[in-house]
């Protein structure tokens, strides 16, 4: 039977859903295969999608989790020219399609295309479909998108663009329309804070009749807070884009007026537009700009005053503000006036955190939509070493490596000339050098002032100590990796970790490869840093610490040399107690009443005895591991990563050297093998001089060019223990 004859001519009705970021800007919908049937229809055929507008789409089936549900996934592109919202009910019948002779396009706003680039147009729009009155949107080589509406199409109905298709671009510009191109599929990461925000926001807007039925006030405003670059502000604008509400924004600070009750004036003026074109969203950006907490401001700021109680009565005042919903965005919540932080004016306050690896993973894989990426490139590999980036990082981060790929092409460039030709666009790569190279660049917003590169070390580079690697393992990784089965073990991963022992044991080294293996943020913090020789400043700097750690979990904190900065209290009785103070805020920040969750805290110190015993018990530091003196197997280890690639002659016997090395810490090992290197190159330059016919490549470290004090005298670090009383 012909399943064409069975089509619904009707249409299909389907539930709107967001797409996968892989389709976004494709110009396909994903269908359950159960509704193939029901449509006529096979996979890549067209469809018409009917909602307030009609569009065209490519048929694809959806993947098996999204099956089932009466659903049809399509980007924000096809839900605009369909004026039909996520949640909203559309009709879907399969159509024929041509291809297209002829496409006209008209840019949205300011574009730089000319007839020169039809080539490459063709070339990005390759197997779209299209209808004429349609926005279509070109994602272009680096991280921007260029909006174009269908002026006409030849054939009329719809077409398919093919590489013979004939693009042409009208050079003058359209104003932009009253609409903001922003869809849910451009922000990466944000899933469970875009959810709580879509609730409180959408439904008011699109059915508010459902709250005046049930007799509740719909939410009227939201409060987004979070560093910097993490995407506040782009929420905003996705959402007055799909919920098609009216929507204008202020910045705080021009708000602000030079004459009496001009800054009240342009407030009203403000919310007086918004209330004309109700429903409508009202953005604030850095609103502790306007908003300030009235208890810190002294007698000359009364404009300041005057303007928070004028916001806090046009958000709650006597006068409703009908369907209107405010969204106020800041990086500073604390000091933003307390009555405006209360059900009624801003009914929630959601934060947006620093993205994790998956997080950084989606905003990669959408900002590199339409980058030609070389094989080489791994956007995991790239989300897993890019700790503290925010998602404005991360765009910069793709930008500039799109830069660096394009300088290898500017000679091929001519300026005179007023577009680039298709060849040399078509042979842009963007390979893995070039985001070495922009990671250079760039450094992350939400660790600057503690940023420091994570190093690059691994478990193998730490010789012997397995069972010391071991408990590192189970006591951080495990925890920040597999959170899940804590929880359902209703078990609390432990909280730190101090690695104690003699200098040059690799306590340090080991906190190098923790940073490392657990894939996740870092923060080094040395003691002397915090230190400040005025009253307080050394605390704030403790806090600061913890509270970008919360910020930024899963993260480590490493003291290094914790002995210098949480000493016994009391120890030091003729400072200013600054010492006292500190460990004061450390023993509160780890086990006080505001919780750690996913922040770890290793620590190292060759000097136990003078710690507060306050830090070191269960609950702060849970456990004290003792990295000792290497052992004959471990210094075996230790020579074998040290004299790894070395070109060692044969008749150097490594085990031999292991046993003859007793008492010698790592880092003496290190050390040794770092001198034999040198004595070896030594000879070879000294040979030369003298005429003699070697060559650099002819270098080799011999067995007499490792020097081993005699057995009776103990080696620097043994002789420094023994003094100390501690061997």
């Amino acid at each position: 039977m012909d399943k064409s004859k069975t089509a619904n001519t009707s249409g299909v009705r389907l539930k709107v859903t967001e797409a996968k970021q892989s389709d976004v800007g494709r110009g396909i919908a994903r269908v359950d295969p159960a509704d193939f049937e029901r449509l006529g229809a096979q996979v890549g055929d067209v469809v018409e999608i009917r909602g307030a507008k009609k569009t065209v789409a490519k048929l694809l089936p959806a993947h098996p989790q999204d099956r089932g549900q009466g659903t049809i996934q399509v980007d924000g592109v096809i839900r605009e020219n369909t004026k039909a919202g996520v949640g909203d009910k559309v009709a879907v019948r399969k159509i024929p399609v041509a291809e297209a002779q002829t496409l006209v396009l008209r840019p949205f706003g300011a574009s730089s295309f000319s007839s020169g680039d039809t080539e490459y147009l063709t070339r990005l729009l390759h197997g779209l479909p299209v209808l004429k009155g349609d926005m279509v949107r070109v994602t272009l080589f680096g991280s921007r998108a260029q909006e174009f509406q269908v002026e006409a199409v030849e054939p009329e109905g719809a077409v398919i663009v093919a590489p013979q298709s004939r693009v042409n671009v009208k050079g003058e510009t359209q104003k932009e329309k009253e609409r903001v191109g922003v869809a849910y599929e451009d922000i990466g990461g944000l899933k469970r804070e875009l959810g709580r925000i879509r609730e409180m926001i959408e439904l008011p807007l699109k059915h508010p009749e459902v709250f005046e039925r049930l007799g509740i006030e719909a939410p009227k405003g939201v409060l987004l807070h979070g560093p910097p670059g993490c995407g506040k502000t782009l929420i905003a604008r996705a959402v007055a884009n799909e919920t098609d509400a009216y929507f204008t924004s202020i910045s705080g600070p021009e708000i602000m007026g030079r004459y009496y009750g001009e800054s009240e004036g342009r407030l009203r003026e403000v919310f007086e537009d918004a209330q004309a074109h109700a429903p409508a969203i009202l953005f604030i950006d850095e609103i502790d700009a306007i908003a300030p907490k009235r208890e810190d401001m002294g007698g000359e700021k009364q404009v300041e005053r005057r303007v928070v109680a004028q916001l806090l009565a046009l958000m709650d005042g006597l006068e409703s503000r009908g369907n209107l919903i405010v969204i106020g965005a800041t990086n500073i919540p604390d000091s933003i006036d307390s009555a405006l932080r209360r059900p009624g004016r801003f009914d929630r306050e959601i934060t947006i955190s620093i993205p994790d690896r998956r997080a950084r993973l989606e905003i990669l894989e959408i900002h590199t939509r339409g980058m030609p990426l070389a094989s080489d490139v791994s956007l995991e590999h790239l989300a897993e070493v890019t700790h503290g980036f925010v998602g404005a990082d991360l765009a910069a981060l793709c930008r500039e490596a799109a830069m660096s790929a394009l300088r290898r092409v500017f000679p091929e460039i001519e300026f005179d000339r007023d577009y680039i030709p298709y060849k040399t666009l078509a042979s842009l790569e963007v390979t893995h050098a070039d985001f070495t190279e922009a990671l250079k660049e760039v450094e992350p917003s939400a660790l600057r002032e503690f940023f420091i590169e994570v190093p690059n070390v691994r478990w193998d580079d730490v010789g012997g100590l397995e069972e010391i690697k071991k408990a590192l393992k189970e006591t951080i990784e495990w925890p920040l990796q597999y959170p899940h089965l804590f929880e359902q073990a209703l078990t609390r991963p432990g909280r730190g970790i101090l690695l104690v022992g003699p200098p040059g044991c690799g306590k340090t080294l080991i906190a190098k490869a923790v940073a490392s293996e657990a894939g996740v943020n870092f923060i080094s913090v040395k003691g002397p840093a915090l230190l400040s020789r005025f009253l307080g400043e050394s605390e704030r700097a403790v806090r600061e610490i913890f509270r970008k750690a919360r910020q930024a979990s899963p993260c480590i904190i490493c003291f290094d040399e914790l002995d210098s900065i949480a000493p016994r209290r009391g120890m030091f009785g003729g400072d200013s107690g600054t010492s006292d103070r500190i460990v004061s805020q450390l023993l509160s920040e780890l086990d006080g009443l505001e919780a750690l969750h996913g922040v770890v805290i290793l620590g190292t110190t060759n000097r136990v005895d003078m710690i507060d015993p306050a830090l070191i018990r269960p609950g702060r530091f849970d456990a004290v591991i003792e990295v000792p003196l290497p052992d004959d197997v471990t210094r075996l280890n230790i020579f074998k990563i040290h004299l790894r690639g070395k070109p060692l002659d044969a008749q150097v016997s490594i085990e031999e050297m292991a046993r003859m090395s007793e008492g010698l810490s790592g880092a003496d090992i290190a050390a040794l093998c770092r001198k034999a290197a040198l004595s070896a190159i030594r000879e070879t330059i000294e040979g030369e001089k003298k005429g003699a016919r070697t060559s650099i490549g002819a270098l080799m470290i011999q067995s007499r060019h490792f020097g081993f004090p005699p057995k009776a005298d103990p080696p620097p670090a043994q002789k420094h223990m023994v003094s100390a009383g501690r061997v």
